[in-house]
């Protein structure tokens, strides 16, 4: 098993806590989508993975699975333990609810592809793409988001599961940005209990060894 990866990537990020957690063992390649590289552009990445995104999960029969959720889904349902989305119809619902409104209503605005283009094509300065782009989406979401989950440590019930290994990575992302969190203490005890497990502290970004080369 293959993981295509990259330090500072929230969905190969969510991959890597996925991992950890059930115990997987992944050869790690490296893809360096800093602005002064972008190596998903390069012919030979594309070559493999033409939308040239990271993370991409390689299978020991080559079968290449790409977008976090489909390789999370993958995973859990292959290595059943621990389990991170519930069996029970409604309980599976609530929680890929959860991670959907990461993955699917925070994510797509603010990921490097979407910051550049506000930057060179658009033109915007920095201060407005960090202070107002990106803190609002943030923002807007984690105040419904903090109504929605639990007071008890996890986004639902007393362990982990793919709410919570969305959310995390897109934590650090907002305090990479400065966002101010105060006013959501539930998504910030949430992601201090995930983070004292040692699946999901050794899956930080600054942890990964290509984060060395930055």
């Amino acid at each position: 098993m293959q993981l295509y990866d990259f330090w500072r990537s929230s969905a190969a990020y969510r991959v890597r806590i996925v991992l950890n957690l059930k115990g997987i063992e992944a050869e790690r390649s490296f893809i360096n989508l800093a602005p002064n590289v972008l190596a998903q552009n390069s012919p030979e990445y594309r070559a493999i993975n033409p939308q040239g995104f990271v993370p991409m999960l390689v299978l020991d029969d080559g079968t290449k699975l790409t977008q976090s959720y489909v390789i999370c889904e993958y995973l859990d349902t292959t290595y059943p333990e621990p389990k991170l989305i519930p069996n029970n119809t409604l309980d599976r619902a609530d929680v890929l609810a959860l991670a959907f409104s990461i993955a699917c209503d925070i994510h797509p605005l603010n990921n490097a592809r979407v910051l550049r283009f506000l930057k060179d094509d658009l033109g915007h300065d920095q201060e407005t793409i960090s202070k107002k782009w990106y803190a609002h989406w943030i923002t807007e979401e984690f105040t419904a988001l903090e109504k929605r989950v639990e007071d008890t440590g996890y986004c639902r019930g007393s362990a982990p599961t793919l709410a919570d290994v969305f959310l995390v990575p897109q934590v650090y992302n907002a305090r990479r940005f400065e966002v101010d969190l105060t006013p959501f203490p539930r998504i910030c005890k949430i992601v201090e209990t995930c983070n004292g497990i040692e699946a999901f502290a050794a899956a930080a970004p600054e942890l990964q060894p290509d984060a060395a080369t930055a």
